[in-house]
């Protein structure tokens, strides 16, 4: 490298470090990825803080009471209140009636929902819920499985077998989950935490690549419609200008994940959750920088021909939307990170920073996965940025109509 590139990546960067534009996204960054991996859950598992109240359809007029005392014993809210309310709505009308009367009631807003339990429930198991909401999976779950364990019950009874005696016998099972390293050492790891580290890793190398991604091309598109292109061309050839831009905005995502590190092992302090685990750090970085400077080419390769801001926006977003993909594989990779599907998608080079910072926390990859993918990932990046190059030096200086694709890869192929 010559002292040109390093002159446009200091230019580069300092330029970039001081606009409104990072400093705002380097603040809403951490704040995003926090609304997007935990707001939702935290949401989710946030209890009532007023009684609920139910309508119970209940033709068999053997499971209401039951039921009321179960789920009052096993559902409290504030204040010790019930968490559900039971209102009887098994009148000495016809069923038609009754759901009829049910609708009427949730329409008005006195009651959440109905459940309707059929004459044939202790043989066919099977319950009706109607409701405005039936998103509301928590009231379904907890309302099933109690009648559930009351069916149960029931057939024990009818079978002769004391029920009292199985409620002694069973035992709560609290399961602690102990995650072991390749060489054999204990560490208490929850769900939580193995999901957590899995995620902020993939969104981290998610969001630096498309923010600085995104600047690349905005920097190329603006100062070749402005003209300047020409004047730094006067000073720096086409390559020392495209790899000092790369190199400056690489140096910008260095930055933003080093701060966004200091931010997750403050909050791995605070909470003891081992969010960010050294050795799982320098590998992730690995991956984040390797798959940036391949990503960079990338926006390069489709940015530089463009002639407006809106072109290359519309051109990257469909390079965006592979960033995207590995997201759609995070149950999988949670529950089965060695399978065929997710090792073979590890070694694409688009998804491979992805994956594999996906996969790290959640189980350790084997050292030849990790050094094939490492070594797969390097050369596409060199070939990458060699096709990128190519393209780069005649775009930037081409103005007018953009080149179709066979004209790139005449390019690339005659230049």
């Amino acid at each position: 490298m010559n002292n040109k590139i390093f002159e446009v990546a200091a230019w580069e960067f300092g330029e970039k470090v001081k606009s409104k534009a990072f400093i705002i996204s380097l603040v809403l960054m951490p704040l995003l990825i926090i609304a997007v991996a935990f707001l939702p859950t935290m949401f989710a598992m946030q209890e009532d803080t007023s009684p609920t109240t139910i309508g119970i359809i209940d033709p068999t007029h053997q499971l209401i009471n039951p039921l009321d005392i179960k789920l009052s014993h096993a559902y409290r809210i504030v204040h010790n209140q019930p968490n559900y309310i039971l209102r009887n709505l098994t009148e000495e009308k016809s069923i038609d009636q009754e759901k009829e009367h049910a609708n009427q009631l949730i329409a008005s807003g006195e009651i959440e929902g109905c459940f309707f339990i059929p004459a044939s429930i202790f043989d066919s198991g099977k319950v009706e819920y109607r409701a405005k909401n039936i998103g509301n999976m928590k009231i379904q779950e907890r309302f099933s499985y109690t009648i559930e364990q009351l069916i149960v019950e029931h057939r024990f009874l009818a079978s002769g077998v004391d029920t009292s005696l199985i409620h002694k016998l069973q035992a709560n099972v609290d399961v602690k989950s102990i995650k072991l390293s390749s060489n054999g050492e204990e560490k208490e790891s929850g769900f939580v935490e193995t999901f957590a580290g899995a995620y902020i890793n993939l969104l981290m190398i998610m969001f630096m690549v498309l923010t600085s991604g995104q600047l690349l091309v905005r920097s190329v598109v603006e100062e070749k419609s402005n003209r300047v292109i020409e004047v730094l061309l006067s000073s720096c050839s086409a390559h020392d200008l495209m790899a000092g831009k790369i190199l400056g905005l690489s140096g910008l995502g260095i930055l933003q994940m080093f701060i966004y590190m200091l931010i997750g092992i403050a909050v791995s302090l605070k909470t003891n959750a081992p969010i960010f685990v050294p050795e799982n750090l320098i590998l992730t970085i690995l991956y984040a920088l390797l798959g940036y400077v391949f990503y960079a080419a990338i926006f390069v390769t489709v940015g530089a021909p463009a002639n407006t801001e809106q072109e290359a926006q519309q051109i990257t977003s469909y390079v965006s939307m592979v960033m995207v993909i590995p997201i759609g594989f995070m149950v999988v990779a949670l529950q089965h990170p060695d399978s065929t599907v997710v090792k073979v998608l590890s070694f694409i080079p688009f998804l491979t920073p992805s994956l594999m910072a996906m996969r790290i926390p959640i189980q350790m990859p084997a050292p030849w996965e990790i050094l094939s993918t490492l070594a797969i990932l390097t050369l596409s990046m060199l070939g990458m940025m060699w096709v990128a190059g190519k393209i780069f030096r005649l775009a930037i200086l081409s103005y007018g109509k953009r080149p179709s694709l066979g004209e790139l890869f005449r390019w690339i192929r005659e230049s």
